[in-house]
């Protein structure tokens, strides 16, 4: 079975793209919309790695990084933080594994996603 990868972004083109580029990467994936629903699944999954968008509805990203952090079950897990707000990411670089400023390409996404996949069968 593949690593699981959550997919937490409200934009569904984007939530599509970035879904797919981390499939190509090898992962399972799951797509969430909202923070809310984020917060439930994080409850119940341990994925490898979480792509999370910082501005969603109902529960905002940020939120739910703190919640991951703080989540022993979930040590091990990538957060790699999607935004366009450039003053955020700058904000955030130490917090996440990896912050991405939007627009995210196909391909970059999709290389980060495999890097980190090889570091996470490493660690395991």
């Amino acid at each position: 079975m593949n690593d699981l990868a959550l997919v937490i972004e409200d934009d569904a083109d984007l939530a599509t793209i970035f879904a797919e580029a981390i499939k190509t990467a090898g992962f399972e994936t799951q797509v969430i919309r909202d923070g809310r629903t984020a917060i439930i699944q994080l409850g119940l999954l341990m994925p490898s790695i979480v792509v999370l968008d910082l501005h969603l509805p109902k529960v905002s990203g940020m939120d739910i990084l703190k919640q991951i952090r703080a989540d022993a079950r979930l040590a091990k897990t990538r957060v790699i933080l999607a935004t366009a707000d450039a003053r955020m990411a700058d904000m955030l670089q130490g917090q996440a594994d990896l912050v991405l400023v939007k627009p995210v390409s196909f391909g970059q996404l999709r290389d980060l996603a495999a890097r980190l996949r090889s570091d996470v069968s490493r660690a395991k």
